[in-house]
């Protein structure tokens, strides 16, 4: 844990609105907070490092800061806590799928209470099932001695019989024709009574998340009777038992934190930290691959033991925004006498009350799908760390890495222990990557600054800062609830350097916004890539799928495609028919490291007085040699034009790139190649690696200019500010705020 660490209730706040920061202090010292408002979050010396600006809105204290720790793990907790008060006979049955074997006992049920009475089942490290009989502070284990096969589901039943004095367990193979299965039968312990704790799934507690299960879970139900051992009941015949205590369906209510009993006493259950939803169960035939067609295929829960939705720690400090605050990049300063910490966020002003004519778009929901970020390169790479602690250290930038500090939760391009990619991402957590001075990329002679995300967009604000261009934010979580009316004031949007996940509502207002006269400036590359969606009820949780196609940190399992929050086919926006090509004229077409090289201007476009005009001031035909971001404007992630994507008649490629390192190395995206040799677009992979400077007008009087490169931010402020790729930027957003 951290010394000194926080976040906020969300990343952006509405000026009139308040903000609240959750933060933990284990240093013991005193602690001072107070706001700022961020001119520069690259550290680099050479731009003249993190520089930020004391704000004399107060912060207000609600309570002292202590030290907290992190709840990590997902659970469940079905019925009361008196569900088995008094009952000694009773039938549990649940199918069980592990995913993990591990070093650690991992708890796959327990009614164990405070007294120390009840059943527990466990995966122990040898990957055995165990189960625990425990009464009065005397305990009976009994295993299976067969391993458990991970991936293959078994349906484990429990009958208690008081009036025999003895309990039998079953363990039965579900996942093959021919599945074996196992029985015991044993004397239990005489003063064992039923437990006064609800029945806890994939967690040692009810209460909190402890010795959790990486697995998934289906179908469990409760009878308060010994049932013979050859009564195969399935969930809904249990549900109509007359003793039934519960049988909960997961194939209801996937959106939600509820686990839905079907029993005649609606003992519902509650999720805690939003385990996996929408995930093959037993039944899956593999013929159906929507839940919604067939929920009961799909009735499983997958847990983990770094789930995480919510630190859950109290409010300490708070912000009130007044009304006509500047709308700007800012940030919570906490401060002891041996540590430092920063929290940014953004305020957005008032819907109606705008007075620029210049909205920059922050791509919140990205960097939240990126928090804490633990590149392969920090465990595979030890001269990398090294290089990595050294360059923070001499730069006095941002000195946590989540590679090191994996506490908080770890990000959806990392996976859980089991293997299984994060799908799940909450901002309501420190996200160590989403602070001033954060550095993605060791190596300066090479990456330069090696910025991503937050601290490579300030180059943007700091660009528009220098030309004295008046400027106001809004981020993706306004534009997903309010649409076209929060674009509508401002005479053209520019984005950040990495547009890429998105909702559908965001996608529909930025096309909206450019049809009815809007002009768009895309300033990044593989932008509006993934579609996401958001919990329906929760702010700040969202979800990924990564279906078919797409450069993919890993991949969803076939018939996991669907979004459990919305229940829509989840993946590229390119197979959900809106492929970027269509918005904004340009889409992701290829990968390399995060180096740069530059772009080279076409010649018939200095002849073309439909655009010519984007180059006064512009002598070279080769501009972004330079930069913050790789030491060049055309690097690491390029969008090229597509005709057959929707890159609309009219376009006009102003300059395309060339000439990148060819020790990236560069890779087509995988959604273009058919084979080694050939692609969808019938042109060899060379042709298809460049990113391709473009521009258009639209039928309603709007435009769009897209750069196609993730590094390009970082050029604008090369020289001062005073360069080609800064001229060209300052051309079109003059022509823009002016029509």
């Amino acid at each position: 844990m951290l010394a000194l660490t926080g976040y906020a209730n969300r990343l952006s706040v509405i000026a009139g609105q308040s903000i609240r920061f959750h933060v933990s202090n284990h240093s013991g010292q005193a602690l001072e907070a107070g706001l700022v408002r961020v001119v520069c979050a690259d550290p680099n010396p050479d731009i003249g490092g993190v520089r930020y600006e004391a704000c004399e809105l107060p912060v207000l204290e609600l309570s002292t800061p202590g030290p907290q720790s992190v709840p990590l793990g997902s659970y469940a907790r079905l019925g009361p806590a008196d569900l088995l008060k008094g009952i000694r006979s009773f039938t549990l049955c649940f199918h069980l799928q592990a995913r993990l074997h591990s070093s650690e006992t991992q708890v796959i049920c327990s009614t164990i209470d405070d007294d120390l009475n009840g059943i527990q089942f466990e995966l122990s490290p040898q990957g055995q099932l165990v189960l625990q009989l425990a009464s009065e502070n005397e305990s009976q284990f009994f295993r299976f001695d067969e391993t458990l096969q991970r991936h293959c589901w078994y349906r484990c039943k429990l009958v208690i019989d008081a009036l025999s004095g003895t309990f039998t367990w079953q363990l039965r193979d579900l996942s093959h024709a021919d599945g074996k299965s196992m029985l015991q039968t044993h004397p239990v312990l005489g003063s064992f009574v039923g437990s006064s704790a609800a029945l806890s799934i994939a967690s040692a507690s009810s209460q909190l998340p402890r010795q959790c299960f990486n697995g998934r879970i289906e179908d469990p139900w409760l009878i308060a009777e010994a049932l013979p051992l050859d009564s195969e009941l399935n969930l809904a015949e249990a549900a109509s038992h007359p003793k039934c205590l519960g049988a909960w369906d997961f194939s209801q209510g996937f959106e939600t934190q509820t686990l839905v009993d079907i029993g005649p006493n609606q003992h519902h259950g509650e999720l805690f930290n939003t385990p996996t939803r929408a995930v093959r169960g037993s039944l899956w035939t593999g013929k159906e691959h929507c839940f919604r067609h067939a929920p009961r295929q799909y009735a499983a829960i997958h847990f983990h033991q770094d789930d995480l939705d919510d630190c859950r720690w109290p409010v300490t400090h708070e912000v009130r925004i007044p009304e006509g605050f500047a709308s700007d990049a800012y940030a919570l300063m906490l401060k002891t006498e041996n540590y430092q910490e920063n929290i940014p966020f953004f305020v957005v002003p008032k819907l109606g009350t705008s007075k620029a004519k210049i909205a920059v778009l922050v791509s919140t929901y990205t960097y939240t799908v990126y928090g804490n970020h633990a590149r392969p390169e920090w465990f595979a790479d030890p001269a990398w760390q090294k290089s990595y602690i050294e360059q923070a250290k001499a730069w006095h930038a941002y000195p946590y890495n989540p590679g090191e500090h994996q506490d908080y939760g770890l990000s959806t391009y990392n996976s859980h222990p089991d293997g299984s990619g994060i799908g799940l991402i909450s901002w309501r957590r420190p996200m160590l990557n989403l602070r001033m001075g954060y550095i993605t990329y060791p190596y300066p002679s090479i990456r330069a600054s090696g910025l991503r995300h937050y601290p490579a967009d300030s180059h943007l604000l700091m660009w528009l800062k220098h030309h004295q261009l008046d400027y106001e934010l809004v981020t993706d979580e306004e534009l997903h609830r309010e649409g076209l009316a929060r674009l509508k004031p401002y005479k053209t949007v520019l984005t950040g350097s990495h547009p890429e996940y998105h909702t559908e509502q965001m996608l529909n207002a930025l096309k909206a916004y450019r049809d009815q006269g809007g002009t768009l400036v895309y300033l990044g590359g593989n932008g509006f890539y993934w579609k996401v969606a958001l919990d329906p009820t929760r702010e700040g949780i969202i979800e990924v799928r990564r279906a078919e196609g797409g450069i993919r940190a890993w991949a969803a399992e076939p018939g996991e495609y669907f979004h459990q929050f919305d229940g829509e086919y989840g993946g590229l926006w390119r197979r959900n028919a809106r492929p970027p090509q269509q918005l904004v004229g340009v889409g992701f077409t290829a990968q390399g490291n995060f180096v740069g090289s530059y772009y080279r201007i076409r010649q018939e476009v200095r002849e073309n007085p439909r655009v010519n005009w984007i180059l006064e001031g512009v002598d070279s035909d080769i501009i972004g040699t330079e930069g913050f971001s790789g030491h060049g404007a055309a690097g690491f992630e390029l969008d090229r034009v597509d005709e057959h994507q929707g890159t609309p008649e009219q376009a006009i490629v102003i300059a395309s790139s060339e000439n990148h390192p060819p020790d990236a190395p560069w890779v087509l995206v995988p959604e273009e190649q058919l084979t080694h040799i050939t692609t969808i677009p019938g042109k060899s992979h060379k042709e298809l690696i460049r990113a391709d400077m473009t521009y258009f007008d639209c039928n309603g009087g709007g435009a769009v200019f897209s750069v196609g490169s993730i590094t390009f931010c970082g050029s604008l402020p090369v020289n001062n500010f005073n360069n080609d790729c800064s001229k060209v930027l300052l051309n079109i957003v003059n022509r823009f705020i002016s029509r």
